[in-house]
């Protein structure tokens, strides 16, 4: 694809929630298809006419098995955050229909044990999981996420460790 033709694609509504624990550490979980070390937050799309909280809530079920009933929802973003996939991968991705994602993040309190999640799941999107400190996911994050996630943690650092 050229570089005009990903500038015209629009970008796929989706949400993140940054799940945390009663210490205010980050639920991050190593994708199972990425070649090399990448740690994210859940995250996923909206389907048509879904409110972004449903979703949301939708996603942690899906991808981790965590439902409504585990988790208090503290904060969402102010406003929709959005993030451009590299251009080499767009073809690869959602059948090049978009040129990355516009984000609704939604900050959420654990209240299970960490045993009730489960990524081992129909369609299981991460082969392990951990609790992390911000500065980690930082780091942990692949480079084209990095900036969405520290303006994340930033709007939602008063209830992280």
């Amino acid at each position: 694809m050229t570089p005009a033709a990903i500038a015209a694609l629009p970008y796929r509504p989706c949400v993140g929630i940054m799940l945390i624990n009663a210490q205010g550490l980050i639920f991050a979980a190593q994708r199972i298809d990425s070649p090399t070390p990448a740690w994210q937050m859940p995250q996923g799309g909206i389907d048509e006419g879904e409110n972004p909280g449903v979703a949301a809530l939708r996603e942690l079920e899906e991808e981790i098995s965590v439902t409504p009933d585990l988790v208090a929802p503290l904060s969402e973003t102010r406003d929709w955050l959005a993030y451009d996939l590299p251009p080499e991968i767009v073809p690869n991705i959602w059948n090049g229909c978009y040129k990355g994602q516009q984000q609704r993040w939604f900050l959420m309190r654990y209240l299970g044990d960490d045993d009730q999640i489960n990524i081992q799941t129909a369609h299981p999107e991460f082969s392990e999981w951990r609790w992390i400190a911000a500065d980690e996911m930082l780091g942990a994050i692949v480079p084209f996420k990095r900036q969405i996630y520290a303006q994340v943690i930033d709007e939602f650092r008063d209830w992280l460790a």
